[in-house]
């Protein structure tokens, strides 16, 4: 039988727990990555996170970013690398420390935007990440995207890393997510992102923009919680999935 997760970024916006909108997401996702102070979060929305995730029987993972509210850590930094160990470091613990709280520990680790790209584009910021994380439990499932050289680092590192593929963006011949700035960078219909997600799971391939077929093996897939509509798409994915016989669980 074939297996997945389904992860999300969460716990990025007061708004988006005020209204619900992260907790309804949560039903149909199995790994909640928990933004932690980087480029969004703060203790109080971390705590209404990890509760949210605890009752709802979700995994939960930290997502550090580099250091840039103002930016949403959507923008490269040139910060030296010891300097972005020590932040993604500081972090991570920070959501340790609020989960410990509700007797809930961390399974994974997934980089947010501009950071999550770098790891694949430069290896000593793959390591800085990488050495943060042994900081804090080596036993921490590092998550990248499929196919990235990052994922190989920390393994090489001795720790266990997971390969990424997403349900709701798009994706270019050579296996890199369409820009968001350009024309049909979003699945945003529930239909479309089920069928990408089921093409990952049960083929281990996904149709690039251009038709072509790209070779991808994954063990979670991503949905992003500001995509439009993103409740609906990953019930829609979630269900689909359960019906081919896929089975839907956490890392």
């Amino acid at each position: 039988m074939e297996t997945i997760d389904i992860n999300s970024d969460l716990g990025e916006s007061p708004e988006a727990l005020a209204s619900g909108a992260d907790f309804e997401l949560m039903r149909y996702i199995t790994s909640a990555n928990v933004a932690c102070g980087g480029h969004a979060g703060d203790e109080n929305t971390m705590r209404q996170t990890v509760a949210a995730a605890k009752e709802l029987n979700v995994a939960v993972g930290a997502h550090p970013s580099y250091p840039d509210r103002e930016n949403f850590g959507r923008l490269e930094s040139l910060m030296p690398p010891p300097v972005l160990e020590n932040s993604v470091r500081q972090q991570i613990a920070s959501l340790v420390r609020v989960a410990g709280r509700f007797g809930v520990r961390l399974i994974h680790v997934k980089a947010h935007g501009a950071l999550y790209h770098a790891t694949n584009k430069d290896r000593e910021i793959a390591l800085a990440v990488g050495r943060a994380v042994q900081e804090i439990d080596p036993q921490l499932i590092m998550v990248g995207q499929a196919g990235a050289s990052a994922l190989e680092v920390w393994r090489e590192m001795g720790l266990r890393a997971a390969a990424e593929a997403f349900a709701d963006r798009a994706y270019e011949s050579d296996g890199t997510l369409r820009k968001r700035t350009l024309p049909g960078a979003l699945l945003d219909t529930p239909e479309r992102a089920a069928q990408q997600a089921l093409g990952i799971a049960l083929n281990h391939k996904v149709v690039a923009g251009d038709g072509s077929g790209l070779p991808l093996i994954a063990e979670t897939i991503c949905i992003h919680s500001d995509t439009p509509g993103a409740a609906a798409i990953a019930r829609e994915v979630n269900e689909r999935l359960k019906a081919a016989g896929v089975q839907v669980r956490a890392l």
